[in-house]
């Protein structure tokens, strides 16, 4: 039975000391998403700040899990199943090192790349979901991998993080209209 609602999840790591890292570019995305769709306030719930909203006559709710990176899966799988929203109307936006800075990349399924979030949707609700590519660039060795991805963006990332993040926000609800690798060749391969 398909479901006339989609969810829109932002992976980040909640509280203001995180608002500005480079894993929180899921969080940046869900919320200029709200804004500029007209979304209400977001409200508590499912361990997550959550938002109802319509792109047309679908209905869309976007998430930021307030668990932590490592435990967001379990907030997407209670809205699942609150919701009834199958596994293929899921999109998780989130960081990926392996992206240059600005680049979008869109992909159903896969593995986890190291990714902690995705680590732990894939055990709460299976590998299934579209995952939303957001490209941070890598700092160029493994070990700084983790002071890189919980840095905060700097001054000259403020270009391509704000087109990108504001193209996102007034695109996706054409990712529902159409099928989703149309909607990446439209705005982001063209």
């Amino acid at each position: 039975m398909e479901s006339n609602t989609y969810i829109f999840v932002g992976l980040g790591n909640p509280g203001t000391q995180y608002s500005l890292n480079r894993h929180n570019i899921g969080f940046m995305a869900i919320d200029l998403i709200a804004d500029e769709q007209n979304f209400p306030s977001f409200k508590s719930k499912f361990s997550a700040h959550v938002s109802e909203g319509r792109f047309g006559s679908t209905k869309v709710v976007l998430i930021k899990p307030q668990t932590y990176m490592n435990l967001s899966g379990r907030s997407v799988a209670e809205a699942m199943k609150f919701y009834k929203v199958p596994l293929d109307q899921v999109f998780v936006f989130h960081d990926d090192l392996d992206l240059q800075p600005g680049k979008v990349k869109l992909k159903q399924g896969g593995g986890a790349g190291g990714h902690n979030g995705l680590k732990s949707l894939d055990q709460c609700v299976g590998q299934n979901y579209w995952r939303i590519r957001l490209g941070i660039g890598h700092p160029g060795f493994k070990d700084a991998v983790s002071g890189y991805v919980l840095g905060n963006f700097h001054k000259d990332d403020e270009d391509w993080l704000i087109d990108l993040l504001s193209r996102l926000s007034k695109t996706i609800p054409d990712i529902i209209k159409q099928k989703p690798s149309d909607w990446l060749n439209q705005y982001y391969n063209g």
